[in-house]
């Protein structure tokens, strides 16, 4: 019978070690046993970008990137986002399960009844230039809560954690559509509870006290699809970072700016911009060719294509690609829509493309329709943001729960100089 092991032969030393296997991993810290010399660290492995390492349990999210497969608990994406809702999808990122009507009424009820601003963050608004990004603002508002809610540090507190996720994720949009209210030099637009999730958001963001506004159910599906498509991708860099920000048991507010804050790089959460700016320059599908050539030779990368988990078609893709169209019909047709149709088509015939397994991602078709539903550019990753939210908090939730969790300390190998004596100044070469 076979053992659930690996045996390593160190050949420096002729030795054997044998290394438990679980869940088709082992654990680094067994492999420190190996070393040489007694007195020596042990060995360690160097993996640049967690390429292959796994730093926690979850139960969360599962990713099969070759196979293209996304699923939150065990529920496939594509069945989320054609039967479910964005607050029901954060209640099962959540608690783990679907909810029954009673729950999800009640979990609606205390996220939508917490979207109001403490007065003195509404003021930290004005104190931000009018040419401030969004992004910027949203960092920030998040610290800000911090210190409004001194208890959240007390996150070994089941209750206090849950009011907490009921504060963040009832506020996020308030503050998400002060941030472009401020950007755009108009007066802020208070929350209605009575609205839907999304509803509220883009009435806060677009209500101008006229006495027929109603917002587009279209538009309202449209984000609330787009936001659970973004809910949670597993041990990104903004997850990441919101857990070993969190393993410090910083409070879920500190925690969540610095994810926010990896977020805001244009390799994490900018590519959609990019997208737009990309397809701005081709212009027109005739000039689709040329610019694919020019990728070829490496003059730049084709923004939107390819993706470091997903070697197959981003199953997000599609169901964004379909809601491209829903919101066009509403909002009128995007020229770009055509030049990104035809890159996408004449990439995946391109033979260069294939073989690279260089597959359209989630970026390539949401920013259209952020633009399409006059979103500047600034705000797409502030919506990324709205819709992360949710995974953030569970993986964040899921980590303090976890007894294997500890604080996050990586290890380094070390190349820089032997032991040397300070030179005074004078005596420098």
């Amino acid at each position: 019978m076979s053992k659930n092991t690996f045996t390593i032969r160190d050949n420096r030393t002729g030795k054997e070690y044998e290394i438990p296997v679980e869940n088709g991993a082992i654990r680094a810290k067994d492999l420190r046993q190996i070393k040489v010399d007694p007195a020596e660290f042990g060995t360690m492995t160097y993996d640049p970008g967690y390429d292959n390492t796994a730093a926690c349990k979850s139960a969360i999210t599962y990713i099969d990137g070759d196979q293209g497969i996304l699923r939150y608990r065990g529920y496939p994406i594509e069945q989320l986002a054609e039967q479910s809702s964005f607050l029901e999808v954060a209640y099962l990122l959540i608690f783990g399960e679907l909810p029954n009507a009673q729950q999800l009424q009640d979990w609606r009820y205390q996220v939508m009844h917490h979207t109001f601003l403490h007065q003195n963050m509404t003021e930290l608004f004005h104190a931000f230039r009018y040419d401030a990004h969004p992004m910027g603002m949203m960092i920030s508002a998040l610290a800000f809560m911090s210190t409004l809610h001194k208890e959240a540090m007390q996150v070994e507190d089941a209750a206090v954690r849950m009011k907490q996720v009921y504060r963040i994720l009832g506020k996020l949009p308030t503050v998400a559509a002060f941030c472009y209210r401020h950007r755009i030099g108009r007066p802020f637009n208070y929350p209605n509870a009575d609205m839907g999730y999304a509803e509220n958001f883009i009435y806060m963001l677009d209500y101008m006290h006229q006495s027929n506004y109603i917002v587009n159910p279209v538009l309202a599906r449209a984000l609330d699809v787009l936001f659970i498509l973004h809910a949670d991708h597993e041990q990104n860099a903004s997850t990441s970072v919101m857990r070993s920000i969190g393993s410090a048991h910083a409070d879920p507010y500190s925690a969540m700016a610095g994810a926010a804050a990896a977020l805001f790089g244009p390799r994490h959460g900018g590519a959609n911009e990019a997208v737009i700016k990309l397809l701005n320059e081709i212009g027109h599908v005739r000039n689709v060719p040329g610019y694919v050539e020019r990728v070829k030779k490496g003059e730049f990368r084709l923004m939107g294509f390819g993706h470091r988990v997903y070697k197959n078609y981003d199953p997000r893709a599609k169901i964004i690609k379909k809601i491209a169209y829903d919101v066009f019909a509403v909002t009128g047709t995007n020229p770009l829509i055509d030049v990104a149709v035809e890159l996408e088509r004449y990439a995946l015939e391109d033979e260069y493309f294939v073989a690279r397994k260089l597959y359209p991602n989630v970026d390539f078709y949401s920013g259209i329709i952020y633009q399409a539903m006059r979103f500047p550019p600034e705000m797409f990753t502030v919506l990324f943001t709205l819709g992360r939210a949710p995974g953030w908090l569970a993986q964040w939730n899921e980590m303090i729960g976890d007894p294997d969790q500890k604080i996050a300390r990586p290890r380094q190998i070390y190349l820089g100089a032997e032991e040397r004596d300070y030179l005074p100044l004078d005596q420098r070469p």
